[in-house]
Order: C-alpha cells, then sequence, then structure tokens
C-alpha cells in the first residue's frame, strides 16, 4: 500500500504510487491507516524530514481551513498559536481559495514548514497508524500516545490504568427535604446531581443542588426544610381573637378567628391563615363600633349629639329643635342602637301652611316657596297668558298667620279691529275670546281661477293688531305665450295679460304649417290647454343627384323643405340639360323639371379606305370616353395614331389616320427588252403587276411576271435578255442562279462577254462571281445601285 517508518509504536505512512488531491489523500489514509498525519511536537517534524524522501510536489498534512478557521481534522480543534509552523510569509492564499496545508520534506529553504495550497492540486499522503484503541481509555480519559506504548489521562473524577474506576460520595439522607438524583457514572458517584425541594409551606435552609466532586465530596451540605413564619398577630380593640397551630406559632397552618364584642362590628375576615408565602390571608381585622346613618338638622332646625365610641355610632344620642315659625314634627331625640339604627323615626321642621291658590281663568300663576309649597314666605306673581290683560293685584305673599296678602286678580283678552273679505274672495273666522280679539284667525279665500296674494290666515295678535298684510284676489297667471317660429300670436285677456280666461290664437306664416292646436286658453290651474303649436316648413320630395352630376343645396328651414335652393352641376365631360337650380315653393314642390347630365358628343368616326374601325364607348356613341382603335387590310400600312379619343371638350385626339398600300421597289424594263405594269394602288405598290418581255433575237432568262406582295418585296427577281446564240452565256447562264442572273444580264455586248469569259476562267473568282452571298447584293432585291457598282 505504501512504505512507513516507526517511531515507538506510533508509524507514519505515505504514497509512494501516486499523487492525491487533499481530500484523496485523506481518504486514503482513512482507509488504510489512521488519518493524515497530525504533527505534535518539533522533534516530530524533524524527524519526518530526515526519514522522508524528498518529492518536487511534498506532501499533504491533517490541517484544513474550516469556517475560515485552520483546524486538525482528526480532532476538529482549531490551530493553536503556538503550535503553528508556517514558512515565512505564509499563509498568503494568493486569492485562489489555498484552505489545505502542505509540508517543505528536504526543502532546499524552510525544510520541514507548513504552506498553504489550493486542495485540487495533487500531492503525497503523509499518514499516521496510532496505536490507540478505537474507544481507548474507557472512553474516560485521553489516550496520549508514547514511544512504543500509550497511557490514559483520565478525565476528572475517573482513576485506574484505563480510567476504568469513578470516585464515590458518601450517599445522602436528607430529613424532611425531597431529593432527586440522578447517576451518570453510578450511585452517589462522580458527576451524581441531587436536587432538593421542600412541601409546600416549607423553606429550604440551604443549597438546592449538590453534585458529587472529584475529590469525593458534595458541593456542599445537605439542605433542611422549615416552615415558613408569618408575622404575629394581635387581638384587635373591643374584639377578641383566638388561633390553633399546626406548625408553629404563627407559621405556615396557623389559623386565628376574629370576633368583636356587642355594639361593634368586625372589619375584615373573621379569620386568617398563615399561607406557604409567609402572608395572612385577608387584611388586619378590626372591631369598629356599630355606625347609624349620619344624621343632620332638620330644615329649620337644629342637632345636638353626644358620642361614646365615634360620630354617629354605637351609644351617640341626639336632639332635635325648631327655628321661630317652624313645629317639630316627630321625636325630639334619638338614639344610636347596637344595630346600627336609631330609635324613633325623623323628625322634621313644617312651615306654617296657607291655601292653596290657583292661577286665574287665562293666566299663569308664579310662586316661590322657601319652605314648602304654599307655606310661610312662599310669594305667588299672577300675568296673564299672551293676548290677555291682569286686572287686580301682581302678586300675593303667605304670611305668618296662614293668610295670603291681596285679593285675587283676572285676565281679560285684548281687540283687535274688525276684516272684511277681499273682491272676489271669501273671510271665515273663528273667535276663541271674543269677535275679532286675542285669539280670533281669520281666513281668506279667492274665487275660482283667482289666486290669493298675501296670507291666506290673519290672527289677532296679543298687541291689539292682525298678523300679515291685508289680502287680494288676483286672476291666476298662465307663462306668458310667444308667437311661434315663422307663426304668428293672436290673444284676448278678461282678467289680465295671460291670465285666467285669455284666449290666444295660432298661424303661421306663408309656406310654413301650424303643428298643434290652432288656439289655447289659460285654466284655472295656471296651465294653458294643449300642447304648445309650432310652424314647420312645408317639405318637398327628396333630390338626388343626377347620373353623372353634383348637388349642393342651401336650407333655410330644415332639409328640402321651404325656401331650400339645389344647383346642379355635371362632371367633366358631361353636360346640363335641364335647369341649373330648382327651389322649394310654398307649395311643397320644385321649381323646374328635373335636370340631367348628358355625355358630351365627339363627331361620328368612320374607318379609312383599306382599313378598319374598332370603338368602345362609356357614356354613349362617339361620346365623352369612348376610344376607337385604327387598322388596316393587309398589304397597307397605318399612317397616323393607332387609337383616337373624345375628350371633354368633344374633339378626337389626335389626326385623322390614313392606310396606304406598301410600296415595292421601282422597276426598270430590261436591256433589248419591255416592261409592262398594271397598279391598283399606286406605281409599284401592293399587287402591282409587272411583265417582261424581250427584243426579237433576245431570250429573256427568268420570271416573266414579277407581282409586289405585303412584304414591300417582288415575288422573284427581274429577268435579263440575253442574244439567242451565246452559247457561252447560255453555260454562264445555265451554271449560275440567283444573284449570278443579275450580274450575267448586265450587258450582252461582246467586249462584256469577253470580258466575263476571261474571269472564269479563274475558278475561284468564277465561284465568287456566283456566289449567292457575294458583294453583288442580297438575293431578290434588284435595285440600279448594284446594276451600276457592277459595270
Amino acid at each position: 500500500v505504501g512504505t512507513w517508518v516507526e517511531v515507538g509504536a506510533w508509524t507514519y505512512h505515505y504514497s509512494d504510487r501516486g499523487d492525491y488531491t487533499w481530500e484523496q489523500a485523506r481518504n486514503y489514509c482513512q482507509t488504510f491507516f489512521t488519518d493524515l498525519v497530525a504533527i505534535q511536537n518539533k522533534w516530530e517534524i524533524e524527524y519526518l524530514n530526515k526519514s522522508l524522501p524528498f518529492h518536487g510536489r511534498y506532501y499533504w498534512i491533517g490541517i484544513r481551513k474550516l469556517s475560515g478557521t485552520w483546524t486538525w481534522v482528526g480532532t476538529r480543534k482549531a490551530l493553536t498559536k503556538e503550535a503553528e509552523n508556517w514558512a515565512a510569509g505564509e499563509p498568503n492564499n494568493r486569492r485562489s481559495n489555498q484552505d489545505c496545508v502542505e509540508i517543505y520534506i528536504q526543502r532546499h529553504q524552510e525544510s520541514g514548514k507548513w504552506n498553504d495550497e489550493p486542495c485540487s492540486r495533487k500531492k503525497k499522503a503523509l499518514c499516521y497508524q496510532a496505536s490507540c484503541q478505537p474507544f481507548p481509555c474507557s472512553q474516560h480519559g485521553e489516550c496520549v500516545e508514547t514511544i512504543g506504548s500509550y497511557r490514559c489521562e483520565c478525565h476528572p473524577g475517573f482513576y485506574g490504568p484505563e480510567c476504568e474506576n469513578v470516585v464515590q460520595c458518601a450517599e445522602l439522607e436528607p430529613k424532611g427535604a425531597r431529593m432527586n438524583c440522578s447517576h451518570p457514572y453510578g450511585d452517589f458517584s462522580y458527576n451524581s446531581t441531587c436536587m432538593f425541594g421542600c412541601q409546600e409551606g416549607f423553606e429550604r435552609r440551604g443549597v438546592g443542588t449538590l453534585r458529587c466532586l472529584a475529590s469525593q465530596q458534595w458541593s456542599a451540605d445537605t439542605p433542611t426544610c422549615t416552615a415558613v413564619a408569618c408575622p404575629v398577630l394581635s387581638v384587635p380593640d373591643q374584639g377578641e381573637l383566638n388561633c390553633s397551630h399546626l406548625h408553629g406559632d404563627f407559621a405556615f397552618g396557623s389559623i386565628c378567628a376574629f370576633s368583636c364584642q356587642t355594639g361593634f362590628m368586625l372589619m375584615g375576615p373573621e379569620s386568617r391563615e398563615c399561607t406557604a408565602m409567609g402572608t395572612w390571608t385577608g387584611d388586619t381585622a378590626r372591631c369598629e363600633a356599630i355606625t347609624c346613618p349620619v344624621l343632620s338638622a332638620p330644615d329649620q332646625g337644629e342637632l345636638n349629639c353626644s358620642h361614646l365610641h365615634g360620630d354617629f355610632a354605637f351609644g351617640s344620642t341626639c336632639a332635635f329643635s325648631c327655628q321661630t315659625g317652624f313645629a317639630l314634627t316627630g321625636p325630639e331625640s334619638r338614639e344610636c342602637t347596637a344595630m346600627g339604627t336609631w330609635t324613633g323615626d325623623s323628625p322634621r321642621c313644617e312651615a306654617i301652611t296657607c291655601p292653596v291658590l290657583s292661577a286665574p281663568v287665562r293666566g299663569q300663576l308664579n310662586c316661590s316657596h322657601l319652605h314648602g309649597d304654599f307655606t310661610f314666605s312662599s310669594t305667588c306673581a299672577f300675568s296673564c297668558q299672551t293676548g290677555f290683560a291682569l286686572t287686580g293685584t301682581e302678586s300675593r305673599e303667605c304670611t305668618a298667620m296662614g293668610t295670603w296678602t291681596g285679593d285675587s286678580p283676572q285676565c281679560k283678552a285684548i281687540a283687535c279691529p274688525v276684516l272684511s273679505a277681499p273682491d272676489r274672495g271669501e273671510l271665515n273666522c273663528s273667535h276663541l275670546h271674543g269677535d275679532f280679539a286675542f285669539g280670533s284667525t281669520c281666513t281668506f279665500s279667492c274665487q275660482t281661477g283667482f289666486e290669493l296674494m298675501g296670507p291666506e290666515s290673519r290672527e289677532c295678535t296679543a298687541m291689539g293688531t292682525w298678523t300679515g298684510d291685508a289680502p287680494r284676489c288676483e286672476a291666476i297667471t298662465c307663462p306668458v305665450l310667444s308667437p311661434p317660429d315663422q307663426g304668428e300670436l293672436n290673444c284676448s285677456h278678461l282678467h289680465g295679460d295671460f291670465a285666467f280666461g285669455s284666449t290666444c290664437a295660432f298661424s303661421c306664416q306663408t309656406g310654413f304649417m301650424l303643428m298643434g292646436p290652432e288656439s289655447r286658453k289659460c285654466t284655472a290651474m295656471g296651465t294653458w290647454m294643449g300642447d304648445s303649436p309650432r310652424c314647420e316648413a312645408i317639405t318637398c320630395p327628396v333630390l338626388s343627384p343626377p347620373d353623372q352630376g353634383e348637388l349642393n343645396c342651401s336650407h333655410l328651414h330644415g332639409d328640402f323643405a321651404f325656401g331650400s335652393t339645389c344647383a346642379f352641376s355635371c362632371q367633366t365631360g358631361f353636360m346640363l340639360m335641364g335647369p341649373e337650380s330648382r327651389k322649394c315653393t310654398a307649395m311643397g314642390t320644385w321649381m323646374g323639371d328635373s335636370p340631367r347630365c348628358e355625355a358630351i358628343t365627339c363627331p361620328v368616326l368612320s374607318a379609312p379606305d383599306w382599313g378598319e374601325l374598332n370603338c368602345s364607348h362609356l357614356h354613349g356613341d362617339f361620346a365623352f370616353g369612348s376610344t376607337c382603335a385604327f387598322s388596316c387590310q393587309t398589304g397597307f400600312a397605318l399612317t397616323g395614331p393607332e387609337s383616337r379619343e373624345c375628350t371633354a371638350m368633344g374633339t378626337w385626339t389626335g389626326d385623322i389616320p390614313q392606310c396606304e398600300a406598301i410600296s415595292c421597289p421601282v422597276l426598270d424594263p430590261p436591256s433589248r427588252g419591255q416592261l409592262s405594269c398594271s397598279h391598283m394602288h399606286g406605281n409599284f405598290t401592293y399587287n402591282s403587276t409587272c411583265t417582261f418581255s424581250c427584243e426579237e433575237g433576245f431570250v429573256r432568262m427568268g420570271a416573266e411576271v414579277l407581282q409586289c406582295v405585303a412584304t414591300g418585296n417582288w415575288t422573284r427577281l427581274p429577268p435579263v435578255c440575253a442574244e439567242d446564240s451565246a452559247p457561252f452565256l447560255k453555260q454562264v447562264l445555265a451554271y449560275s442562279s440567283g444573284t449570278a442572273l443579275a450580274v450575267a444580264g448586265i450587258m450582252l455586248s461582246g467586249m462584256l462577254i469577253a470580258l466575263l469569259a476571261k474571269r472564269l476562267s479563274n475558278r475561284e473568282e468564277k465561284k465568287k462571281l456566283l456566289n449567292p452571298t457575294s458583294d453583288l447584293g442580297s438575293p431578290g432585291i434588284f435595285t440600279n445601285a448594284a446594276y451600276d457598282a457592277n459595270l
């Protein structure tokens, strides 16, 4: 698996067959040994630096940065400053997460020192194999590796070679207290913990928790429980105290009962108990003299009391008396009993009374009573209701003799002026206290069609005047009518302008028709009978624009109504037939007839001689928009425009076209011959026919008759006239064809024949002469120019 070096029972190992990342290296060490090496002292570093071979990538050791702290991974303990063995300037991290540590072995500088490196780099794994067992020292101590063996450093509270023994403390036996213990290593042994508590009402003396220490001693003395004490109670004044004690005088559980002497009442609880908190239930009890309600002197009287045990309490006595002019009703004295009540009833001082007074009819009585209704010193003032006047004394007083001063007064109603009914109206009055006196009310009403102007009723006031002004009856008005638009209004009024009884007649101006009632009457309700009439313009039938035309109307009184005027126009190329405008009359008819738009016409066109005419008409024969196309028969060519269009001006575009016969080249009679032609359409034009003949002694060589065709060419080349006894020329003419005929037939003189014979002796010259594509001219075309060029 690897190589190793031994130090006593502790052995070191390293991977000699490969390099690993830090994680792979640790996995390697944990698989075959204990872990990555955990270096404990300088001696180990010196030993490893001397014993291990040099490796260029060095060795991984068991230190890694965990949560930012350099940690021995085997023990999970942080690396202390004292144990650090970093090379100079290390760790520097170099910003590349260098979280693992290598050791320099046999490096030429700082050998044996540490350096932080990225955990992903590959190095040798430096492992150790521990001699301690997986669970050494009975798990109660630290296994310390020694050279050749190990020893147990026992945790506190444990002893023995393998820390197998635990320290024992004395067994606890508390008195009067409850104990609850936990024994992690055996009864009453090291780290046993006992908690002590007391019953309710008892308190602990000493600490509440004891722990068995490594010194075999308990952490404190065993506590005890004693009853909770309450404060000593005393007997209340005028009372008694009776107590029972369970756990000691005035301690938890003691109960004390309270009572009071006759005439005294216990204030507070009848008994109190000493609680577990060391306090008595309830408040302090006391005996207070039973009290009677506080007495006060009667009105207009006096009170004189003597108190033994407190104000108005048991044993108090009170005497009563009245002031001059008042008599005592009830006992002269009262005593407060043990029951908290006074003997006898409450006395009172009552004033001397006078006879009861009543208010006069239609009057009021206002009395002030000092000592009771209608009693001595009572004063009564008299007044009359609104609208009434007092007759007699204004006030009376009750004297000490029980009689009133003065006589009884009276109230009489105040009078107003007599009222009368308004014109066209009625008066209805009700009188409460006499005709047209205070309280009388008069209501006013009007006849049908009339409306009351002013108050509907008037009342006689306390001032002797009537409320409001005198009313009057006026005719009910209807809203003012106005004549309808384009109409007139004629009204007759009986009781005022546009009032009840008014009648209005309506009429309309010429050209307008009344819509609604011809007349309306103002009713008693202030409304007009019927609906409002209106004058509407008489309408004419709706007009539409003529075909190919437009309509432009102006309306005075509504669309196509009386007064409307409509103007007519036509589109370009069309002419209006009929009136230019029409007006709607008062009769509901339009003036004039309906106009129409007719297309402007051009002169009728005819086909040219030897030609054809093809026309398309949009708006009528040879009218605006018509288009005519011209063409010619075979053998004729068109001169002028191919088509003409009828414009809005009534003229045709372009000039009149013609068909002219196609011309062929002019023919001349052959030498020693004659030419006779017939022309149908002009000299040497289409369908012209020419006949050739030769003089006596000459023979025609070529076609006898030529005709001018539609392409502008002759059907054959013109013939030539040759001597009949010219065998050489015959030979030449027999040999030649096409263009050579034109050359051979130029001249038949002996000199030309001799020249031709000389040229034909040269074979190449002969071919050139007879070649149809030679420079003598195009085949089928005979011209004087070609003839002149070959002379």
